[in-house]
């Protein structure tokens, strides 16, 4: 049976980290069609490293500060 705890336990362990690599995947098949350069591909990878970025703090906030 499937509770909540477990569901939200694989969303956040498994699934997200699953998203955000094929996020990479999708990013770095948009520079490379694109060919962007190399500042095109700082830009795209750093946008998007941000926010994965900021996600990652807040689970490390709400797991070891709350």
């Amino acid at each position: 049976m499937v509770t909540e705890e477990n569901l939200t336990w694989a969303g956040s362990h498994i699934l997200m980290p699953g998203l955000m690599l094929f996020m990479l995947f999708i990013v770095g098949d948009l520079d490379y069609r694109a060919k962007a350069g190399r500042f095109g591909t700082l830009v795209l990878f750093g946008a998007l490293g941000l926010g994965m970025f900021g996600f990652v703090i807040k689970w490390i906030l709400t797991q070891y500060v709350v």
